[in-house]
């Protein structure tokens, strides 16, 4: 499996984007730091389920083209 080294570190630095959304929205004091963690923590699920979307789709293809 031939992996872009760059989409692997773009991926894990947006899984600890997620999970620093989901610390800001545990330990948020207002509303809007609640929303804007649990913002965070979708966009980086988003973003990575984007990455692994775009990784199976270069390996179809390849194995089609």
């Amino acid at each position: 499996m031939d992996i872009d080294p760059s989409d692997l570190i773009v991926g894990l630095m947006m899984a600890v984007f997620g999970l620093v959304g989901l610390i800001l929205a545990s330990g948020a004091m207002d509303n809007e730091m609640y929303v804007f963690g649990l913002s965070l923590f979708g966009f980086a699920c988003v973003f990575d389920f984007g990455l692994l979307r775009r990784h199976f789709d270069r390996m179809e293809a390849r194995r089609h083209g």
